[in-house]
């Protein structure tokens, strides 16, 4: 019983933390800031190798957050809600910067890539695979795979199309299949 009082007294600082925000309570836009702040900087991160840039697309997306915080309407999370703004600067500071790039070509998806990890690997070094990838398979991988989003969310977000979407979710998963396999070779004594 007392597990579930503190997710409603959890739930209830949240909103009124809010609502002082929404009033231009600094006091509470910090403690709100230091409560999703270590989580938006590792959303913002999966989409962008470099720390410093990933920080900036973070304070830039909470600039946004306090801008607009009087259009959360309390309907679902309210970090989801952090989350999708995360995202969207994520992406908008790669446009910026130009290095957004989506290889289109035709591919048959006759094999199914698997995306099971079948050796330990710790966050890092999953990290450091995935910021190993171009890219445009980075962020429909991490879009897709990572934050849950569907090929057509994903083609509007960043203007491609659904096939495109769905091209480079193979070809990043296929990259990230061939690193995989050459890591645990390596670490099973094989080559």
């Amino acid at each position: 019983m007392k597990s579930f009082l503190k997710v409603i007294q959890l739930h209830k600082n949240e909103s009124l933390l809010i609502k002082k925000a929404i009033k231009q309570n600094r006091e509470a836009q910090r403690m709100l800031y230091d409560q999703h702040a270590p989580k938006m900087l590792s959303v913002c991160r999966y989409y962008i190798k470099d720390l410093q840039h990933a920080e900036e697309a973070m304070l830039n997306g909470f600039f946004k957050v306090f801008s607009n915080l009087k259009s959360y309407t309390g309907v679902g999370s309210f970090e989801g809600w952090i989350r999708k703004i995360m995202v969207r600067e994520s992406i908008s500071l790669l446009r910026q910067q130009k290095r957004v790039e989506f290889a289109i070509e035709d591919i048959e998806f006759e094999h199914q890539v698997s995306s099971v990890i079948k050796n330990e690997m710790d966050v890092a070094e999953i990290q450091y695979l995935i910021d190993g990838l171009p890219e445009g398979y980075r962020m429909v991988f991490v879009m897709y795979a990572i934050e849950g989003y569907k090929h057509y969310e994903i083609s509007k977000l960043l203007n491609i199309s659904e096939g495109t979407s769905k091209s480079q979710l193979f070809k990043a998963r296929k990259m990230l299949q061939r690193k995989i396999e050459e890591i645990n070779k390596v670490s099973y004594g094989i080559k």
